[in-house]
């Protein structure tokens, strides 16, 4: 991929790319007062997030949505989304299991996995993108490369660790248009999370800039902006229905409506 938008690095934000992705590979926490001026507006984040991501062991498998509720747009002081790219090794089928030990702080957010069953387009309309796509339950396990991230981390760097890009677990996967006749539809899916049986939250898929399509539908235009393609056989875990709790040991499973089913995460 080419970097066709985004502005060149400077020395300084050139080491802090090679900081995330020594953090990101030896999981060791950067400490985030070290790093606040290096980064001063979105358009230098997403260049150092490209070019930490060019840094990592495997190629791009799709992305992360954040900030995707008013009240977490709000708590990071945005008026918008955010994007960050996960390698393809970050998306695993559940049911899954991860290691506490190998995350740094890491939280849990229930989120619509989507796949591109061919490109995305900039002019796709969110009914091309239910026919373009395949859904399935996702369970999110964002995390950072900084000490005591949440919910304190300036958005400029959120955006250049990777819009705090950990893991997306996610489960069988249905044409999405199967499932949801209508766009209606989609932003009425439930949701339960439970750990170790019980209850922890629960949430509606309109929490998702009202609909996780609009989601979806704003990411495939950002990254056009930047020269960037949604690919055939990328994902995208599409925006958290819920606040998200911090990741404990034990089992984690969260169940949607709507036919999507569910996914199981244990963590030891």
């Amino acid at each position: 991929m080419t970097q066709l938008n985004l502005p060149k690095l400077t020395e300084k934000q050139e080491e802090f790319a090679k900081e995330l992705a020594k953090a990101y590979k030896e999981n060791k926490a950067l400490v985030k007062e070290e790093w606040l001026e290096v980064v001063t507006d979105d358009d230098q984040a997403y260049a150092v997030q490209a070019k930490f991501t060019s840094y990592k062991d495997n190629p791009v498998g799709g992305y992360k949505v954040s900030l995707t509720s008013e009240g977490t747009q709000k708590l990071f002081n945005s008026d918008s989304p955010l994007y960050g790219a996960l390698e393809n090794t970050r998306f695993v089928q559940g049911p899954a299991t991860l290691e506490l030990s190998s995350l740094n702080e890491a939280l849990v957010e229930c989120e619509l996995v989507f796949t591109a069953k061919e490109d995305l387009l900039p002019t796709d309309t969110l009914e091309d993108l239910l026919r373009k796509t395949t859904v399935a339950a996702g369970l999110e396990v964002p995390d950072a490369r900084f000490a005591d991230w949440f919910p304190s981390l300036a958005k400029h760097l959120v955006v250049s660790d990777g819009s705090v890009g950990g893991f997306v677990v996610f489960g069988q996967e249905h044409n999405t248009s199967d499932l949801f006749a209508n766009l209606e539809d989609l932003a009425k899916v439930t949701m339960r999370l439970t750990h170790n049986g019980k209850e922890v939250a629960t949430g509606v898929s309109s929490e998702v800039l009202g609909n996780p399509l609009n989601s979806l539908h704003w990411l495939v235009g950002k990254l056009h902006q930047q020269g960037f393609t949604f690919k055939a056989g990328q994902r995208v875990s599409s925006g958290t229905f819920n606040f998200p709790p911090h990741l404990e040991t034990g089992v984690w499973e969260v169940e949607y409506g709507s036919g999507v089913g569910k996914v199981t995460l244990t963590v030891k």
